[in-house]
Order: C-alpha cells, then structure tokens, then sequence
C-alpha cells in the first residue's frame, strides 16, 4: 500500500528534524520526505495536521504474558495495547512460563507475533537455564532463534560465578547482557523502598543498597570480561551514580529507567495503593528527581514502559500479597511527553528516549528512524489532546496501573507498521 502522510510535523529524532512535510510510504518503507518519489500514486492520504509523525516507539521492557499467563494477558491483548500506544516494536523480557531458554519456545513465540501482523517482537533470552542461575542456556542457538541478548528478569543469580562465566560466555561471541540490579538477599522479603512511607505503613522494606551492591558486582564483572552490558530499570540516583563512576573509568555501560520511577515515588503508594507494588519499588522523591535529571540529560539511555499486566485478582488484596507490575504499554508516549512538558524538553529530544535511543540498544538498525529506505513504522499522535487514564480506555488486559484517573497529554491518532495501516483512533 502507498500511503501519504500530509501536513504533518514530521519528528525524527536520528536525524534531529522537525518541520512540517509530507511523508510517502511504499513497499512498506519509507520513500521519500517532502517532495513525492517520481510515479508516487497514494492508496490513501492521511490529513496529519496539527499532528506529529514520529518513528513507532520501541518499547524495550514490556511483558506480553505468553507463553504461561494468558489469564493476566494474551499475545492479542497486548499487541492491540501496543498499537493503541504507537508501540511498533517491543522488547520481550525472558520471565515467560517457561522462560525463554530453548529456541523453540523463542521461535513459536516470534512465529505467533508474526501472525498477528501487529508489532515487531524482540526477544530477550534467558541468561541461564529456567533463570535458576545454575546452568547457562545455549546462547547461541537462542540468538539464531531471535534473540538479540539475554537477561534474568527480575531474578538474580545467587551464583556469582556462574555469572562470570555467563558473561565470559557472552562477552566471547558480542551477545548483550541485560540485568537488573537486586541483591537478593538484601531486598528478601520486601516490597517497597526503606523509607518513612514504608515504615508509616508497615510494609517490609527493599533498601537502596540491595540495588547499588549488586550493580557494583555487576559492573566489577562486566569490567572483568569485557561483556556489553546494560542495565535495566534503574531505580536510584545511588545507582546512577556508580554508572557514571564506571564510565568514568572507560566502560561502555549503559542503561534505562521505566515510566513508572520516572514520575512516581513511594508517596504515591498513598494508603496501600497496589497499583504501585512494582519492582524494583518505587524510591524516595529524591531519587525519582535524580533519575529525571539524569535521563534529561542522556546519562540513561532510554525509558520503558515495564509493562507488566497483572490480573484483578492478584491486586485486590492486601499490597505485601499483592503481584508487583503496571500496565504502560499504551502509556508510554503520553508519560514521555508529560516528562517533556514539565522539563520544557524540546520533543525531538524527548522522543528519542523511546525510538532512536531505545533503537540503538536493542540493535535496530532498519527502524526508530524516519530515514528513505527504512522500515516504514510509524506514530501519529495529536500532542495537544488531554485525556484521563481510565480502565475502560485501555486495550491491555491489565487494567492496573498507577496513573488511573490522571489526565496526559497526547493522543496516538494512527499507527504504522511496515507500510500498513494498524490502528487509527475515530475520535480525538
């Protein structure tokens, strides 16, 4: 299909543009910006003014929920949560049931995204066998599978060698490690940040130190074996700041941070809110700041949405018994641009965070830009739209988050991918 997009302000943050042209759309890439390719003939001309064209975002942490949870969510679900969202691709963590440690389970996997045409899927393989941190997975096999690096989720390894040789295993072939840094024995049996918020209501406390003890063994690792590793979901300025002191000393380390600690801290958890059990827990104001400046300013490379759909059920109970996760797929460009406005960040800039940026650390190199020839996904999104977050106005099967009942900015109008027409929204 030829499509023309019209009038609209087109953003690309690879290139640093943004000005109003046309954009033109065939063979399910991108042909030309501005002027028509010679011959161009649309199938259909979308009137995009007033809008943003974007790049699609890439979203690089967000459960889907199979294989193992359809009754939180389903592969459906999500992916029409994604379209609504202007998500063109996502990053897949590897916490499945089973977790993805076999190609197979990979394969089928991209094989059902595949079929629902909707958005890309980039899995994240296990680093170990059932992420049970005592046998690694055949990395190699993983990566012909689809896998582009490997993770444990939210599950540490106990064994600090076996975590050595992971990355020895890693670092030897280029595969990426991502981790997210939880001492587990510091952070057992806690459900939110050690501080007054947690203490005024009783809830068991994770300190920041189970955060910075492991980041510190990580980072002494990765320096050790020469691996590419990146760190998923910060959570304090503590933790930052012993990044910047690892870049300091010439590693390549990088890093993101979710939506969710971008604007919230423990405070929000309000009188037992469940909505805000996540994990890592939300920190003190302090570090929520610290992170905001930090991602202003390019010390953290990227946001995501940690998409993470959790059945009712599983919320309505007391916060200690409650599952930790949010649902942000479809959040995350309005969150970004919320963060914008209130940083007075030009959006080209803040747009990266979610698409050239995020682009980069997946290892995409034919999206997350606007450039002729690359793959034709694409956000076109009405900034001065307000909405409020409700249940019924998300497409996720999860309905929990802790944004219900506050008004964004910024509404997806339509979403591309590959040249075709996913998702148009009737109304503003």
């Amino acid at each position: 299909m030829n499509i023309r997009i019209a009038n609209g302000r087109v953003i690309d943050p690879a290139r640093q543009i943004d000005q109003v042209q046309d954009v033109f759309i065939a063979d399910g890439k991108i042909a030309a910006l501005g002027a028509a390719p010679e011959g161009f003939e649309p199938n259909r001309t979308l009137d995009a003014s007033g809008f943003v064209v974007a790049p699609g975002l890439i979203d690089i942490a967000a459960r889907l929920r199979e294989p193992g949870f359809e009754y939180r969510a389903t592969l459906e679900s999500e992916m029409e949560a994604a379209m609504a969202g202007g998500v063109t691709s996502v990053a897949i963590p590897p916490d499945t049931d089973p977790a993805l440690d076999e190609p197979g389970l990979v394969e089928m996997l991209c094989y059902r995204a595949k079929k629902l045409n909707r958005a890309h899927i980039y899995p994240v393989g296990a680093l170990t066998i059932g992420l049970k941190g005592e046998r690694l997975s055949e990395m190699a096999e993983l990566v012909e599978a689809g896998c582009f690096a490997f993770s444990q989720a939210n599950v540490p390894i106990l064994d600090n060698m076996v975590l050595m040789r992971a990355m020895q295993y890693a670092a030897t072939f280029g595969f990426r490690v991502w981790l997210q840094p939880i001492a587990p024995f510091l952070a057992r049996g806690g459900n939110a940040h050690d501080g007054e918020t947690a203490n005024r209501l009783g809830l068991p406390g994770i300190p920041v130190v189970a955060e910075t003890v492991a980041l510190f063994t990580y980072l002494q690792l990765a320096k050790a074996t020469g691996v590419r590793l990146h760190i998923t979901r910060l959570s304090s300025a503590e933790g930052l700041d012993l990044i910047e002191q690892a870049r300091a000393q010439g590693m390549d380390v990088t890093c993101d941070i979710s939506i969710n600690h971008l604007h919230l801290c423990d405070q929000d958890i309000g009188y037992f809110n469940t909505n805000c059990h996540l994990i890592p827990p939300l920190r003190s104001r302090q570090d929520r700041d610290a992170l905001s400046k930090g991602l202003l300013e390019g010390r953290i490379n990227a946001l995501c949405s940690d998409h993470t759909p959790v059945d009712d059920d599983s919320k309505l109970i007391p916060f200690s018994e409650s599952e930790p996760g949010a649902t942000g797929l479809e959040l995350l460009l309005p969150l970004t641009l919320k963060w914008a406005e209130e940083n007075k960040l030009p959006l080209v800039d803040a747009l990266a965070r979610v698409t050239s940026e995020s682009a980069r650390l997946v290892g995409i190199t034919k999206a997350g830009h606007l450039s002729p020839g690359a793959r034709a996904d694409l956000c076109v999104f009405d900034p001065a739209a307000r909405f409020t977050v409700s249940r019924d106005g998300l497409e996720s099967q999860g309905k929990n988050t802790p944004f219900l009942g506050l008004e964004l900015p910024g509404r997806v109008r339509y979403t591309i991918v590959e040249g075709e027409l996913m998702y148009e929204r009737k109304t503003a």
